[in-house]
């Protein structure tokens, strides 16, 4: 007899894909902390290697590309993060490339660390990962020397080459995989570099990464 949920199932996340009418369906979604050397320093950490800090953001906190942003609750403080993002196919590797935001509440993450607790609140929240179409990786040539940048209202805020990484792709999977069981449909966040700040309502976003669809995003 086969089995029938308690609740009506809900839709499973997705995003679209560059040029094709499918979706790439999203299981988990992993962050890595503190990639890029400037942006530690101006967080005020020691951009020493050392060990990689990884968090995790629910499937369904995307915002797809051109979707308005919720400004969320219980901040007065939300920041842009923007980042290449990777997920992986049913071998594991990279089977698209897209540009992303860590959407994070600020002031409940200063509160976290001074307080030595979890991230949840500041990092988890609904609208926190906004995600462009995926670019099948076949059609990229991965990240080497292109440029990760984001404007708000047109003013550029982050700029970096992606090889500026602390830890490379290759890495931070290696590094995922002897925590977790990596599976296809899992999106990878890879790090933000320097100029984090704050955005309001009716702020326009744009993200890009050399050769990738941009990310274009409305706070609301």
């Amino acid at each position: 007899m086969s089995a029938f949920h308690a609740l009506p199932a809900w839709p499973v996340p997705s995003l679209p894909v560059a040029g094709r009418a499918e979706r790439f369906p999203v299981r988990r979604i992993f962050c890595i902390g503190r990639n890029y050397a400037d942006h530690v320093r101006e967080m005020g950490g020691d951009p020493n290697r050392g060990s990689p800090i990884f968090f995790m953001k629910p499937a369904d906190a995307i915002v797809t590309d051109g979707q308005p942003l919720p400004y969320p609750p219980a901040t007065g403080d939300l920041h842009h993060e923007v980042e290449l993002v990777c997920g992986l196919g049913t071998d594991l590797r990279p089977w698209g490339f897209g540009v992303g935001l860590d959407m994070t509440r600020r002031d409940l993450q200063a509160k976290a660390k001074a307080a030595a607790a979890p991230w949840e609140i500041a990092k988890a929240f609904e609208g926190s990962a906004i995600v462009g179409p995926l670019l099948p990786a076949a059609e990229w040539s991965g990240p080497t020397t292109q440029v990760l940048s984001l404007t708000v209202n047109g003013q550029v805020r982050q700029s970096s080459p992606l090889d500026h990484m602390i830890w490379s792709l290759e890495e931070i999977l290696g590094e995922l995989g002897k925590l977790f069981t990596l599976k296809p449909g899992d999106l990878i966040f890879t790090g933000t570099p320097a100029g984090v700040a704050d955005v309001q309502r009716g702020d326009k976003l744009e993200a890009r990464v050399e050769g990738l669809p941009p990310l274009n995003a409305v706070v609301v």
